[in-house]
């Protein structure tokens, strides 16, 4: 069975931008939010053009998409949102600067400390469990540690 192409109207591009914002209200990123808006302008602009073809009633529905997300990641770059929480979800950011004693000894680079009521795998110089060790960067889930005397050192 064929597509007839010549039966899409402008309520179908309504109805694919509904539902675009129905998923964007699922989503957890503003990406579905600019499709809907794209295909609620490409049905907009069916209804004054009724004879466009659905070749180019695509290419302006990709058009109008590529471009609401362009300007959509400039804006958004170009002015940050600002949180009175910067390091919520970023649980390792916390750490960083705070000093910590070794559960486990650094051995070929890696150990563990223990922070709070977790273990966290470390990354590191080769140090003996007991040892005291300064967090200086938070890597994916791996911590990155330095001895506490040369984190002291450095600083003065």
């Amino acid at each position: 069975m064929e597509l007839e192409w010549s039966v899409i109207s402008h309520w179908h591009w309504w109805i694919a931008g509904a539902l675009f914002l129905i998923i964007e209200l699922l989503s957890p990123a503003f990406f579905f939010l600019w499709l809907g808006v794209a295909a609620g302008v490409t049905g907009a602009a069916l209804l004054l053009f009724p004879e466009l073809d659905w070749k180019w009633q695509t290419l302006l529905f990709a058009g109008l998409s590529l471009a609401a997300l362009y300007i959509w990641h400039r804006v958004i770059k170009h002015h940050p949102q600002e949180s009175d929480a910067p390091q919520l979800n970023q649980r390792g950011a916390q750490y960083v600067g705070r000093q910590f004693t070794l559960i486990e000894p650094i051995v070929n680079g890696m150990g563990r400390i223990r922070v709070d009521d977790a273990s966290w795998r470390i990354h590191g110089a080769d140090l003996p469990a007991g040892a005291v060790v300064t967090v200086v960067a938070v890597e994916g889930v791996t911590l990155r540690v330095e001895a506490a005397s040369t984190q002291s050192e450095r600083e003065s």
